[in-house]
């Protein structure tokens, strides 16, 4: 079944237009639908020098895979006319327009997922906006108490307690409600939507060494460790705290379906040092499947046509496989 997939391209100054540009000239078998201002889509594929030949989507049609150059559009209109590489806070509300309009499609089932380019959040909040990301975006628009931020590759997921917070807040956040609701979604979802039937979830310590026994902070003994035990007893697959230091090894990552780390950068570095490029960001609790590419708008980059799309291309795929899996029946 083709998957019918929504794109917001993001930051419209950025590289994401051009990847999702560059993704499509040798066809798809998704349908992808851009939610976009279609003269910047175009403008930008003319500066490449590459075919893009725009469809008007019809949510009422059915999804079809695109033909090479092919894309379909559903129009969203910039403020200011973009250019490549020049930032522009009067673009900063088409940016999130753009996200409402996916969002609504999604909510509304007429598209299987969304797929996010990167956003330049400095932009959006220099324009006045509070923004701190797209997972949180995501999670206030669509009404979602908690959602977890997860960076997957072939071989390796990481997903996160914590996301864009201070590391001297991280340690007040690490509660075991919030420990709880975190694992219940990433067990939850690695089954609904993975198709993993039941996942092998290591734990992450806080601290140096897991704590040392208490003698390097007291989160382990007081909050992880209960948190874990409970979930054992509940039937769940899941282990640790384990020191972060050696947790990324083969010896344990062979026996693993995901990682979970307590906070940002304890994970995601040596995520990315294995797979950046070739990685895409999940959001896990949402009512509809969201995946996004691992990196950022890459300014420097913008309209010269040396981008790498892979990171784009694992996102779509991994939203379309995603779509296939899932047994929860949400859409």
């Amino acid at each position: 079944m083709t998957s019918r997939l929504a794109i917001t391209p993001g930051e419209p100054a950025g590289i994401g237009p051009e990847l999702l540009i560059q993704a499509v000239q040798g066809g798809c078998e998704q349908q992808l639908v851009a939610f976009a201002d279609p003269n910047m889509l175009t403008q930008r594929a003319e500066l490449l020098g590459l075919s893009l030949q725009l469809k008007l989507f019809d949510p009422n049609s059915p999804a079809s895979p695109l033909l090479p150059g092919e894309l379909y559009v559903s129009p969203v209109i910039t403020d200011h006319e973009a250019k490549a590489g020049v930032l522009d806070t009067a673009n900063a509300s088409y940016v999130l327009a753009c996200l409402d309009a996916a969002i609504d499609a999604c909510q509304s089932n007429q598209c299987d997922g969304l797929v996010t380019g990167p956003v330049q959040k400095s932009v959006i909040n220099d324009a006045g906006i509070n923004f701190s990301g797209h997972t949180e975006y995501l999670a206030h628009k669509t009404h979602t108490d908690n959602v977890v931020m997860m960076l997957a590759t072939d071989n390796l997921r990481v997903a996160l307690a914590t996301t864009h917070l201070p590391l001297r807040d991280v340690a007040d956040a690490i509660t075991a409600p919030l420990l709880r609701s975190v694992i219940d979604i990433l067990n939850h979802d690695l089954c609904s939507k993975f198709g993993i039937q039941q996942p092998k979830i290591l734990v992450c310590g806080l601290n140096p060494h897991a704590g040392e026994s208490g003698h390097l902070g007291n989160e382990e003994i007081e909050v992880i460790i209960p948190v874990i035990e409970q979930l054992v007893h509940q039937g769940m697959a899941i282990s640790g705290p384990y020191p972060a230091d050696t947790l990324f090894t083969e010896k344990y990552l062979s026996n693993a379906d995901a990682v979970l780390a307590m906070y940002h950068d304890q994970g995601l570095p040596v995520l990315k040092h294995s797979g950046f490029g070739r990685a895409a960001n999940i959001t896990l609790g949402l009512p509809f499947i969201r995946t996004s590419v691992d990196h950022g708008t890459a300014l420097d980059l913008a309209g010269k046509g040396i981008a790498d799309k892979g990171s784009f291309d694992v996102a779509v795929n991994c939203a379309a496989q995603m779509t296939e899996r899932r047994t929860d029946g949400s859409q």
